[in-house]
């Protein structure tokens, strides 16, 4: 949150304005709840989850917890507390749990071998002492060693799946014991790069129509900036997510829908890029319907929003009148007719 405006993404942009814009783009498109994930500044978003205010609930992890001068890209690295011992972990869940963040963010990838990641026994000490607080642990990862290695550890979540390999029989008997632990897909941007030309979602008119041309433009560039054998090497990345993605979802792991929408790889297209992730999930293998739960009933009950995710007594009025049927072509979900949050239909 609030790092993007237009086709710029500074750490100057992070206010109140740039995030209210963000906030009232992602309730026009029909998401009524979003999780900030460890890159705020100040505490302008643990005041925005608490009051009152016009578009989308936020729920955050405040700030994640990574080694210094590592974990998110820049501008967002100096955000995170840069964890250097246990000690220091241990204080800053302490600061979380005293701010009432919503949960706790960690990075463990070293991205590529360019930055240091939290080291095991850092990691450790961290979902302990999270756990003794009240609070959830989830995981920046990559590898698959590396998510073994935090199932066993009592990591609650994954807010990236494995990319470097197949995941194995290990990993998901790991998962099977752990119910409850959950992967977020993120699939946007390793799609995004895999298409090698202009993606044709970018000129469907509701979008033209709402997402400033600087944006259109910065995306289609990235979908079209692989040629030869980068190309290759971002559809092979692609294929292994996507495998990924089959394995766990025939597993019956719990997938929810997430983005990363205003980070360094997925764009500005805010509300939209939830919409377009749900296809990306489904051409990675889910049905519409499970990417339907996923981007609702899934997403509400990890950001613990009991009144949001399903239709039925007792929840609130937020839905989305299509124009089409999205369990027929999951596409159809951009053909929105209409956004009621709390029962009223808002001005998009």
């Amino acid at each position: 949150m609030g790092y993007r405006r237009g086709a710029t993404f500074l750490a100057e942009n992070f206010n109140r304005d740039t995030i209210l814009d963000q906030l009232n783009q992602f309730a026009a498109r029909g998401i009524v709840a979003v999780a900030s994930a460890g890159t705020d500044r100040g505490d302008l978003t643990l005041r925005l989850r608490d009051d009152t205010h016009v578009g989308a609930l936020v729920r955050t992890a405040w700030r994640g917890l990574a080694p210094p001068d590592a974990g998110p890209n820049p501008p967002m690295r100096d955000a995170p507390f840069g964890i250097a011992t246990v000690e220091h972990a241990r204080e800053a869940v302490r600061e979380l749990a005293a701010r009432k963040a919503d949960y706790v963010k960690i990075w463990v990838d070293d991205r590529n071998g360019t930055v240091a990641k939290l080291s095991p026994d850092l990691y450790r000490a961290i979902i302990a002492d999270a756990h003794t607080h009240g609070l959830r642990v989830f995981a920046h990862i990559a590898t698959l060693a590396d998510a073994k290695d935090l199932l066993r550890a009592g990591v609650d979540g994954f807010l990236h799946p494995v990319r470097d390999r197949d995941v194995d029989e290990e990993l998901l008997r790991l998962l099977k014991e752990r119910p409850a632990v959950f992967f977020t897909l993120t699939l946007f941007a390793p799609r995004l790069t895999a298409y090698g030309s202009r993606p044709p979602w970018l000129d469907e008119p509701a979008i033209r129509a709402s997402v400033a041309p600087e944006v259109v433009a910065q995306l289609a560039a990235v979908a079209e900036s692989r040629r030869g054998d980068a190309l290759t090497a971002a559809r092979a990345e692609w294929d292994q997510i996507a495998r990924n993605v089959r394995a766990l979802n025939a597993a019956g792991v719990t997938i929810a829908l997430g983005t990363d929408v205003g980070g360094a790889s997925a764009g500005g297209m805010f509300g939209w890029t939830e919409h377009i992730e749900l296809e990306h999930m489904v051409a990675a293998g889910l049905t519409p319907a499970q990417a339907l739960s996923a981007a609702t009933r899934t997403a509400a009950a990890i950001l613990r929003l009991d009144q949001l995710g399903t239709v039925g007594a007792g929840t609130r009025a937020d839905f989305v009148v299509l124009d089409a049927n999205p369990l027929e072509n999951i596409a159809n979900t951009r053909r929105i007719a209409g956004v009621a949050i709390g029962g009223v239909l808002t001005r998009r």
